[in-house]
């Protein structure tokens, strides 16, 4: 069997191969911003997890304060209800800053699929040339 034979003049080809690879190029850029926008979601979910983390720390914060000024000013239970209370809150509050943390860490904002694709695309026009 002969290999088909392609008619097309030499401008004939390079104009496909611009068409081509206008069409990549555009395609990619449409993948990259999708997969930012994804990435971004996840980065804005975890500092939303943080920023809870915090203002529970802050009300933790608060308790603790009161519990000290109570100690001051009242008998012992009062402060030693109002200091339970500020380390239960402080406690929760730091578990949803330290995996809030955790998590920001191990996202990649990095759009892979569109580097991994683009160096595809890079073989495949070196291919065509």
């Amino acid at each position: 069997m002969q290999p088909a034979q392609d008619d097309r003049s030499l401008g004939e080809l390079f104009a496909d191969l611009s068409r081509q690879t206008s069409q990549l190029i555009h395609q990619e850029v449409t993948l990259a911003k999708a997969e930012i926008t994804d990435k971004a979601a996840s980065a804005g979910k975890n500092v939303g997890f943080i920023a809870a983390g915090g203002v529970i720390v802050y009300a933790g914060f608060l308790a603790i304060l009161a519990a000290i000024i109570i100690l001051i000013a009242k008998a012992i239970a009062w402060w030693l209800a109002a200091l339970i209370v500020g380390v239960v809150v402080v406690a929760i509050g730091g578990f949803l800053v330290y995996d809030g943390l955790q998590s920001l860490k191990r996202t990649n904002l990095a759009p892979q699929q569109t580097i991994d694709t683009l160096k595809e695309d890079q073989q495949w026009m070196k291919e065509q040339i």
